[in-house]
């Protein structure tokens, strides 16, 4: 059975906030007073948390050039003998930097250059004598390989993502340091769950759900809401995916199970509302492969009904690949339940 396109949410990239935060001041006045996006004008973003692992909110992005600039011009010799671990954390700030122009321009040189500067500070940091900054940065490494694996397809860039990822959990753990444990196994997860899509494996699928489940064993919808919807939601979709290679009705009725709690984080938490509808169409898909799965009428019935009231009462809370998809599958269901019912 062919995979359904699924929605995932991306978590808030906390390490490339700190690096333009800690690294703003060393451009003039001017450029660092444009570096705050204007929030004068509220206008509905139904791209925000699904650009990517490079995607922030506190700056613009404009300032970008200028910062990456500053900071390879700050690398010198005299700063790596005199200062080194302030050295190899400018690196790190740099390679987030790298990562995220990458990202924004689907630029693999650019990813190259930021995987270079975190394996520069890794020769700096050592899990013996620098343990949390030696894993800050293996989790960055871990980032980067993985939006440049996902970007070419690549295998051996995946699998460099997850002996990063792994490489950090020995240091962070969670009873000492939960939130960067959780952030670790989600993108643990998500980065199996690439994995498992280009290798077709369903052992690799299965490792990618217990990884988001790890996860989620200590977020919280009060203090964790996002993170709690996004590792839900994801869950679910390697579920998803998991229950269509498998073509198993009860892991498919697990994946509808954790999209519904993303769903209803969503709400009851007051999210950005299109990441509900996200949440709501993912769900929807899911219930449309068990209908095909199992030549159940009734539910295709209901199914196509759901994609009606989607596309109808929510179109301007879609992306425009989204609203196609559900158009697509709107239609899908109809077929499927006007032939099951005529056989």
């Amino acid at each position: 059975m062919k995979h359904s396109h699924t929605y995932l949410l991306y978590p808030h990239n906390q390490a490339l906030e700190r690096a333009i935060a800690d690294s703003i001041g060393r451009l003039g006045d001017g450029l660092a007073e444009a570096a705050t996006p204007d929030t004068k004008v509220t206008v509905a973003d139904n791209f925000l948390y699904t650009r990517g692992n490079y995607e922030q909110h506190r700056f613009s992005s404009n300032i970008l050039d200028s910062l990456g600039d500053a900071l390879k011009g700050s690398l010198t010799d005299p700063y790596h003998d005199q200062a080194p671990l302030a050295w190899a954390e400018t690196q790190n700030s740099l390679g987030n930097i790298l990562a995220a122009q990458g990202q924004q321009r689907r630029d693999a040189e650019l990813y190259e250059k930021a995987i270079q500067c975190f394996n520069n500070a890794l020769e700096v940091f050592s899990q013996e004598k620098s343990p949390l900054a030696w894993a800050e940065t293996q989790y960055n490494l871990g980032t980067a390989n993985q939006a440049l694996g996902r970007q070419l397809d690549n295998a051996n860039l995946l699998n460099a993502s997850i002996d990063a990822y792994t490489n950090a959990l020995l240091v962070w753990s969670r009873k000492e340091t939960p939130e960067k444990w959780s952030s670790a196994m989600h993108q643990l997860g998500a980065t199996f769950h690439a994995y498992g899509r280009l290798l077709k494996g369903n052992r690799t699928y299965q490792k990618s759900a217990v990884a988001y489940k790890n996860a989620l064993a200590v977020l919280d919808a009060d203090n964790h809401a996002f993170e709690l919807a996004a590792a839900h939601n994801n869950c679910g979709a390697v579920l998803h995916q998991l229950g269509e290679s498998e073509e198993n009705p009860d892991r498919l009725g697990e994946a509808i199970r954790s999209y519904e709690t993303a769903l209803t984080v969503c709400m009851e938490q007051q999210l950005p509302f299109h990441l509900a509808v996200l949440c709501r169409v993912n769900r929807s898909t899911a219930r449309n492969v068990l209908a095909e799965l199992t030549n159940d009428t009734a539910l295709a019935d209901e199914v196509a009904d759901e994609f009606e009231l989607i596309v109808e009462c929510f179109p301007h809370a879609l992306q425009p690949l989204c609203l196609k998809h559900c158009e697509e599958q709107m239609n899908k269901t109809k077929s499927l339940a006007l032939v099951t019912s005529t056989q």
